[in-house]
Parts: structure tokens; C-alpha cells; sequence
């Protein structure tokens, strides 16, 4: 399978407590196989770029770790604390996870995923956690279960 949808909530965090870390390791491994579904980034702006700004980990230097090591998660989190020379800063991370939690998805993008997954807009959803989740598990069904 070469379309694999990144089924990791960014509203999960491993070990470090560093949210959305689980979900850009997954589609950094997933893209560095060439199986990660096309309408993901293998690293890309949002979220992906606010975890590596809040850890001070520069972009090149993850996709290459991750393109040439094919960690494991835990493997990946010891290299993160190797770069910031052994703990991250809990006041970075406390903010970063803090936005990553608070961030909501503008009117449009939230009627659009919610049209798409067939959800009435009802404004109770506004969380980008949630309506990304939402257009995961779409994602997912459309390509595995759907076909």
C-alpha cells in the first residue's frame, strides 16, 4: 500500500509530551518510504513547522534523520533531545502545545472539512484537532474501506 492516510491525532504527544511530534514522525517515516498518501505533507508548514520551531530542530536536518535513519519514535525523541543538548525547554513546549490546541481552522476550512465528511455544521466543532481528525478518518475510509 503506497497510500497510507497518517492516522496519528495531532492532539497525541509520546514520552517528551510534545503533541503533534507522534503524527510528524509518522508521515516523515511514511514519506521518506514513499507511501504516504498524496494529499499529506511529509513535512510541511502548520503544525509540522510550529513543533520543529518550538524544539529548535531545523527542517533539513529532520527530513534528512529521518530519510536516513528510519528511526523508531522512541529513536526519534533521543535524537530531538541529542539537538537540544539533552531537555527541552518546558516553557516552549508548554506554549507550543498550548497553540497547537487552541488553533482553530478559519470559517471556510471548517465548512469545507465538515461538507466533505458529511457533518452539519452545527459550529460546535471549531478545534483543528478535531476537523483534522474528522478528515483523517474520512480520508482513510475513502482509500482503504471505500476504495
Amino acid at each position: 500500500m503506497n497510500n497510507i492516510v497518517p492516522m496519528i491525532s495531532s492532539g497525541i504527544s509520546g514520552p517528551l509530551g510534545v503533541l503533534h511530534l507522534p503524527r510528524l514522525w509518522l508521515k516523515a517515516s511514511l514519506g521518506a518510504a514513499g507511501k504516504l498518501h498524496p494529499d499529506y505533507p511529509a513535512c510541511g508548514a502548520g503544525y509540522d513547522q510550529m513543533v520543529l520551531d518550538a524544539l529548535g530542530i531545523d527542517k533539513a536536518a529532520f527530513v534528512a534523520f529521518i530519510n536516513d535513519s528510519k528511526p523508531t519514535y522512541p529513536q526519534l525523541e533521543t535524537w530531538i533531545l541529542s539537538q537540544s543538548g539533552g531537555a527541552l525547554d518546558a516553557t516552549a513546549v508548554a506554549k507550543l502545545n498550548a497553540a497547537i490546541i487552541g488553533y482553530i481552522h478559519t470559517d471556510d476550512v471548517r465548512t469545507s472539512i465538515l461538507n466533505t465528511v458529511g457533518v452539519p455544521d452545527e459550529g460546535k466543532i471549531r478545534d483543528a484537532i478535531n476537523l483534522n481528525n474528522l478528515d483523517d478518518w474520512h480520508s482513510f475510509h475513502q482509500t482503504v474501506i471505500a476504495g
